[in-house]
């Protein structure tokens, strides 16, 4: 039985939604650097120090609105994928997905992330926000998968689409073309899934359940 957020818990993952949204729409409309906390803070109906309780700056929640979605989608995606599709094919899709197809807002949001080093750096530090959901992706597709395996496998994948990033941002002199996210360095979905590869043998075997024979050693 899953156990169901407290009212508390939920009126605090409202209100840093409500912050993230605040911070990536003042954002798109006047520029990161244009926008201050006190803004944010008000376009989501809190006070500035609410506001310093769950983000330490700007940039922190204009990226947080991003990576949030993205680890959802990535979870959702590897258990929306058919039984007989592999472990590693649902994984490194739903990661190299959000990368091809990133959701409503985020051609725009990784534009703006990709012209500003602070943003930059920030969005490198933030990505592995997907561990979590995709841990507990891993152990439902998995039933056999224990915590401890399922969360090793969701921090490598995390490490690992964050080094990528890393990469493709650090070799990207300017914002990138869309669609596709295809600059002189290359793609970054391309990046991603190439990242991703060594990870399919440990992603397969873990999917596997053990057998362990019963038979009197020879």
């Amino acid at each position: 039985m899953t156990d169901r957020p407290s009212l508390r818990e939920r009126k605090k993952q409202a209100t840093r939604e409500a912050l993230q949204a605040a911070a990536l729409r003042l954002a798109l409309k006047q520029g990161p650097e244009n926008v201050r906390v006190d803004d944010i803070a008000d376009a989501a109906g809190v006070s500035p120090r609410t506001y310093n309780n769950y983000f330490s700056s700007r940039e922190q929640a204009i990226v947080a609105a991003v990576t949030a979605e993205r680890a959802s989608r990535v979870a959702a995606a590897v258990l929306g994928r058919p039984a007989d599709v592999g472990l590693a094919d649902a994984v490194v899709d739903a990661v190299v997905g959000q990368y091809t197809d990133p959701g409503e807002h985020a051609p725009r949001a990784l534009l703006m992330i990709a012209a500003s080093p602070a943003l930059r750096a920030c969005y490198i530090d933030t990505v592995t926000t997907i561990e979590g959901p995709l841990a507990g992706a891993l152990t439902e597709r998995c039933p056999h998968l224990d915590r401890l395996t399922a969360r090793v496998l969701a921090a490598s994948v995390a490490a690992v689409a964050r080094l990528a990033l890393r990469q493709w941002l650090e070799a990207t002199p300017e914002a990138p073309s869309m669609p596709g996210f295809v600059v002189p360095s290359g793609s970054l979905p391309d990046l991603v899934r190439a990242a991703l590869t060594p990870l399919v043998p440990a992603l397969d075997a873990a999917a596997t359940p053990a057998r362990h024979s019963n038979a009197d050693p020879v």
